[in-house]
């Protein structure tokens, strides 16, 4: 059974909740996605232990009433969550009050920008192959800085020397190829 299956009843009252707020009612990702001029506002989800709503720029919330929290601490920068483990904890003043707050963050454009983060740091290990292989450094230099940074963070995330070695001898026909570490997950 689903996270979603599990939440059935909760999530058609939070969808109508959110409804109320008048905003524009898509469908990204896969899931219903709430938009105010354009851009994502607010959208709900059912998880193992909890359902909950996010806010796409809630960061810009004042969170009076410390129901917010930021999912992956270091990783997510705008995005904030408000998580519910019953249907008792749902209110719906209270969710139109933050959601009535985001629009009016919107309408004074305070959104995130996201920061470009710095080019990937070569691993001793892998900067060594490259140097010793010219068509593989030469390879690795024509791929795009985000699919060199999977492949430093690929490399430098092994725990043993052993392993990174490994690792290294995997990546380098995807790197002939062109081919970023995860590109078979990814959809054009």
């Amino acid at each position: 059974m689903s996270a979603e299956n599990n939440w059935k009843e909760e999530l058609s009252l939070l969808k109508s909740i959110i409804q109320k707020a008048g905003l524009q009612e898509t469908v990204k990702w896969g899931t219903d996605v709430f938009t105010y001029k354009g851009r994502n506002l607010i959208s709900y989800a059912g998880f193992k232990s909890y359902f909950g709503l996010w806010f796409y720029n809630g960061v810009f919330l004042e969170d009076t009433h410390k129901v917010l929290v930021n999912a992956q601490e270091n990783k997510t920068k705008a995005l904030r969550q408000w998580r519910f483990r019953s249907i008792e904890e749902v209110s719906e003043p209270l969710i139109l009050e933050y959601i009535r707050e985001a629009i009016r963050n919107e309408d004074q454009g305070k959104i995130l920008k996201p920061v470009r983060s710095a080019d990937a740091v070569i691993p001793a290990g892998l900067l060594e192959v490259l140097e010793g292989d010219k068509d593989l450094k030469r390879a690795f230099e024509t791929l795009p800085p985000y699919k060199r940074k999977e492949y430093a963070e690929y490399i430098e995330s092994a725990k043993r020397e052993e392993t990174r070695k490994v690792r290294i001898g995997k990546i380098k026909p995807l790197i002939l190829a062109g081919l970023g570490l995860n590109d078979k997950y990814r959809t054009l």
